[in-house]
């Protein structure tokens, strides 16, 4: 090496190579002697959501389904194992969603209590599934949670607001105003944890937010199909679908594709899931799933997108709807199965046992909770209260909570 050197400098001095050159010799030189790196292992961000990721800190939480009933204003308790209510307790004004906190300790109840000052949330403990006192918190229709897990990001629905709160005591830390966001409800987060993907349900829109400059980074409009599924039973297949005359849509839920290049984003009225890519910010597909596509959850091995379809287009539907779950493979980004609900129902929101074997979904305009085997899709409900909507199945398997009914990494 050391006569290298020599011989390189030489022919630098006479000209023969400029410094550049050398520089570029040598570097060459270093890499050839230099041991090969070891590829870079791809992103998942659903790697830690298997059964085998089951955290030592939820060892003694009970297993069960929580179900915050919006009309009766109560959280009805199931034993997944018998499929009976255990419990049932009233909490706030109009509960949405039960979240699991970012430290997995603690369940909260968002009850926003719409177009009132009274919305608050409702712990409840995992290990018991009591209640404690509730804390008094603006508009909270849902609830994440930063990937640092630094604060609790209350989604001030009506208010068109993100406040960001302590996660343990609720103490407001600061907010960010999201204007052009009406609706704004669900969200899912990039693998670095620099951005967070918002819904806007009334705008037909998503909001991407830059969590480290605390700042809205863009709105992007998503762009309707030329038809939609029909609510009406048709005649034959060729009327199953009818011209979609919406001009915008009504996003719902969201989740980020295992690579983290992709989000793909239910939408109500255009019977669907768009997917956007990450990097450009746009659209760039559309993958039609049902009538009322709303609630959206990763199978536990990462490799399929579940796809709750509630059975209509309106807002406050009727019983026995067209619901149905679609099951999207990840990979192909195609349809891979469809499971309607015996008799109709309308599948909302919910999550994945922990070992993966069933889907637990909301029947929103039914009163009822659904169980599908996600191995063919049969269905077995459980009766609960007035308007069952974001229930989570606890525990789950995750190092952390990133909030809504259980978005685990």
């Amino acid at each position: 090496m050391k006569t290298n050197r020599l011989v390189l400098a030489a022919l630098a001095v006479s000209g023969l190579i400029g410094a550049g050159g050398l520089l570029a010799v040598a570097n060459t030189q270093a890499a050839q002697a230099a041991p090969a790196a070891a590829p870079a292992t791809p992103v998942n961000v659903y790697a830690g959501i298997g059964l085998a990721n089951m955290s030592p800190s939820v060892k003694d939480h009970l297993q069960r389904v929580y179900v915050p009933n919006l009309r009766s204003n109560d959280v009805y308790v199931i034993d997944p194992e018998t499929l009976k209510v255990v419990d049932k307790f009233k909490v706030g004004v109009g509960p949405q969603h039960v979240v699991p906190a970012f430290d997995l300790q603690t369940l909260w109840v968002a009850n926003n209590a719409e177009r009132t000052n009274k919305g608050s949330l409702t712990p409840i403990d995992p290990r018991t599934g009591k209640p404690g006192p509730q804390v008094p918190v603006d508009d909270p229709y849902n609830m994440y949670f930063s990937p640092d897990g630094k604060s609790a990001i209350v989604v001030a629905e009506a208010l068109h607001r993100l406040d960001f709160r302590d996660p343990k005591t609720m103490a407001v830390q600061y907010a960010i105003d999201v204007p052009q966001c009406g609706g704004i409800n669900h969200a899912d987060f990039s693998p670095d944890g620099r951005y967070a993907m918002f819904t806007c349900e009334f705008d037909g829109a998503v909001a991407r937010i830059d969590l480290k400059e605390r700042k809205v980074d863009g709105y992007l409009k998503l762009t309707m199909p030329t038809t939609r599924f029909s609510e009406k039973d048709p005649i034959d297949q060729l009327l199953a679908s009818e011209v979609c005359s919406k001009k915008k849509g009504m996003p719902q839920d969201i989740r980020v594709s295992p690579d983290g290049k992709r989000y793909y984003i239910a939408d109500m009225d255009a019977d669907g899931v768009h997917i956007v890519d990450a990097a450009t910010f746009t659209k760039v597909g559309f993958i039609p799933t049902g009538v009322g596509a709303h609630g959206l959850y990763p199978s536990r091995d990462g490799t399929k997108l579940y796809v709750a379809n509630r059975g209509t287009h309106n807002i406050h539907g009727k019983r026995k709807g067209k619901g149905r779950v679609t099951v999207i493979d990840f990979a192909t980004e195609k349809v891979v199965a469809n499971w309607p609900i015996p008799g109709g129902g309308s599948p909302d929101m919910g999550n994945v046992s922990a070992d993966g074997k069933w889907l637990w979904l909301s029947g929103r305009f039914d009163d009822v909770v659904y169980r599908i085997d996600t191995s063919n899709g049969d269905v077995k409900q459980v009766k609960v209260g007035q308007e069952p909507h974001g229930l989570t199945v606890w525990p789950q398997p995750g190092r952390y909570s990133l909030g809504h009914t259980g978005n685990m990494r």
